[in-house]
């Protein structure tokens, strides 16, 4: 049996699990002489942030911070981030914090060694071809368990251009090291693990069922899945789990791993929540993915009901059988955590299912799912999830 089929492979230069000082001097190592740190707002980044910012003192490396980086990042927060590397005459990133931050810290790195507009760099209209040239170093430093930023090759950004959350993937985007710490996720506060959480949920099981050949990446999404199933809620519900906490940062690795295969709809549907309605990325996630769990009951089957095992149901009974329960399992889980349940209840308003329906088809992740999705389809899942 043979599949010529080109599998992809990514992961950081160097992946350390450690303490945080470490990963103030681990900024050194790439060669920097000045580097900005970009990380998101907040009491909880700014004590973090302390621990990273001594050591450099100590190692005499001078760094500019970006304090205010957009929670979801746009071409103004990206430019403003880019000025802000080249009067500092920095050769390098550290990004600290969760998606926001990493993706904004590869955007910089992105204008710092290319010429605008970020536009021409979009996937969806094979833009990664024109990322050609070396990029400044970038240490990745998570203080959440979802995005999987901090170890692969995309980076998510609004842009009025496309008029929609834009992908650019390169492998060059892979940072040059990830510092994972589960002790930095511990001040996360439940609504935000949750997010984050099903985030890297969704981004393993999305991969499993996709419909293209990658089994590297089907066997870091079960694992994903199962660590999720196991850890996530534990998480949720104490932030002090140590076991829990490390789990779900592994949980958000593999996912990252996992969704270099392909990522789906659910995507496609969170994506313009995000720009449209404000929902954080990780909730409008959990929202839909019933939703499209059930659209993909016929199509993915088999992948459904290894979910649902995977995240604690019984192999027991048809292969229908088990695919319907992964769905009650999925509803179940997010009973238990602090999310909204309903579209409606998270704010959205039905006069924007236009809107956001032509954004989601516009959307290329659903390109993968083993369900075709046209627009009525995607109208339907938002009006089941409303």
């Amino acid at each position: 049996m043979t599949h010529d089929r080109r599998i992809f492979v990514s992961d950081p230069d160097r992946l350390r699990r450690g303490r945080r000082p470490r990963a103030a001097r681990a900024a050194g190592a790439p060669g920097y002489e000045e580097a900005p740190g970009a990380h998101g707002p907040g009491p909880r980044i700014g004590g973090v942030l302390a621990r990273v910012t001594g050591p450099l003192h100590e190692e005499r490396i001078s760094y500019a911070i970006i304090d205010d980086v957009a929670v979801d990042p746009t071409l103004e927060s990206v430019e403003f981030a880019l000025g802000v590397y080249r009067q500092g005459g920095c050769d390098g990133v550290v990004s600290l914090g969760g998606g926001s931050p990493m993706d904004t810290g590869k955007a910089v790195r992105l204008l710092s060694s290319h010429p605008p507009p970020l536009a021409q760099y979009d996937w969806a209209r094979d833009g990664g071809r024109l990322i050609t040239h070396p990029m400044p170093p970038m240490v990745a430093i998570p203080t959440t368990a979802g995005t999987g930023s901090e170890a692969n090759r995309n980076l998510v950004v609004s842009l009025p251009e496309t008029g929609r959350k834009t992908i650019i993937s390169s492998q060059s985007m892979v940072p040059s090291l990830a510092l994972c710490d589960p002790e930095l996720t511990y001040g996360m506060p439940p609504w935000l693990t949750a997010g984050t959480g099903m985030d890297a949920m969704v981004h393993s099981m999305e991969a499993l069922w996709a419909n293209r050949f990658h089994p590297l990446a089907d066997g870091m999404a079960r694992k994903g899945i199962e660590l999720c199933g196991k850890f996530l809620v534990r998480a949720v519900k104490d932030g002090q789990d140590r076991e829990a906490r490390a789990g779900m940062m592994i949980a958000a690795l593999a996912g990252a791993a996992a969704m270099q295969k392909a990522l789906g709809p659910v995507h496609s549907l969170a994506h313009p929540l995000t720009p449209v309605c404000g929902l954080h990325h990780g909730v409008a996630t959990a929202v839909v993915l019933p939703a499209v769990m059930e659209f993909n009951l016929d199509a993915a089957a088999p992948q459904l009901a290894e979910i649902g095992v995977a995240l604690g149901e019984p192999p027991c009974g048809s292969v229908d059988e088990a695919a319907k329960r992964a769905v009650e399992r999925v509803r179940a889980m997010r009973q238990e955590m602090p999310i909204p349940s309903r579209l409606r209840d998270a704010g959205v308003k039905e006069c924007q299912f236009p809107l956001l329906t032509e954004k989601a088809f516009q959307d290329t992740c659903h390109l993968a799912n083993p369900r075709p999705c046209a627009p009525a389809d995607l109208d339907l899942m938002f009006r089941a999830s409303w």
